[in-house]
């Protein structure tokens, strides 16, 4: 198989040749359009600081379909306390800006680099880049953030300063999502973490295949309200 060289033009190889390593293609740039079209053919960035731009679509893809999202005792337990206050699209810059510094075990540096970042508050600007964020006290102590097209929210990261803040914003949104009439949430690749909430692998055609089907989804909102 072949990683392929993007130029100035906007496009991409077919997503079903991509290399073993689940690289697709090198280069190209972050422009809205390249990254629109990147996600509505199943390509999405990851690069480390200084390295060139990679484009992938791994052979397995985690997704979820949000109304079948599962939640354990102790999560509904959380959820019923009101433990913490879920806000969507108020704090997009700061949701980035936290994912970007939090430690994460295992991992050194963050991927989420200084243009990674500019090319998704340009996207939150446009109106397809959106956040979920938890609260608590008045303070942001978790959240995520992602792409909508169609039916389909694309995950990018998220994080947590206080004990389950992530996992109630991901619950809460999934839920609304799913009563919003979104198809799918592709959570890129697979982590223990969101396969406890019943996130699944597909194969690369099956992903290729259903993403079709939700990007023609139309919800009755692009994003929940914001609180």
């Amino acid at each position: 198989m072949t990683i392929y060289l993007l130029d100035d033009r906007l496009g991409f190889p077919d997503p079903r040749r991509t290399d073993p390593s689940g690289i697709l293609a090198v280069g190209g740039d972050l422009s809205p359009e390249r990254l629109l079209l990147a996600y509505s053919m199943g390509i999405f960035p990851w690069f480390n600081e200084g390295d060139p731009i990679l484009w992938h679509c791994p052979a397995w893809r985690l997704v979820l379909e949000p109304s079948q999202i599962h939640v354990g005792r102790t999560m509904r337990k959380v959820l019923r306390a009101g433990t913490f206050d879920v806000r969507f699209d108020t704090a997009f810059d700061d949701v980035i800006a936290h994912c970007a510094r939090t430690p994460r075990a295992g991992q050194e540096g963050t991927w989420i680099t200084a243009e990674m970042a500019a090319a998704y508050r340009r996207l939150h600007r446009l109106g397809y880049a959106h956040s979920a964020e938890a609260w608590q006290d008045g303070r942001l102590v978790g959240g995520l953030y992602g792409v909508c097209l169609g039916g389909v929210f694309f995950g990018e990261s998220m994080f947590s300063h206080r004990e389950n803040a992530s996992k109630t914003t991901f619950i809460t949104l999934c839920r609304q999502l799913g009563a919003l009439g979104y198809a799918l949430v592709d959570c890129q690749v697979y982590t223990e973490h969101l396969a406890t909430f019943g996130a699944v692998e597909w194969p690369r055609d099956r992903f290729l295949v259903g993403l079709t089907k939700a990007l023609a989804a139309q919800p009755r909102a692009a994003w929940p309200a914001g609180r």
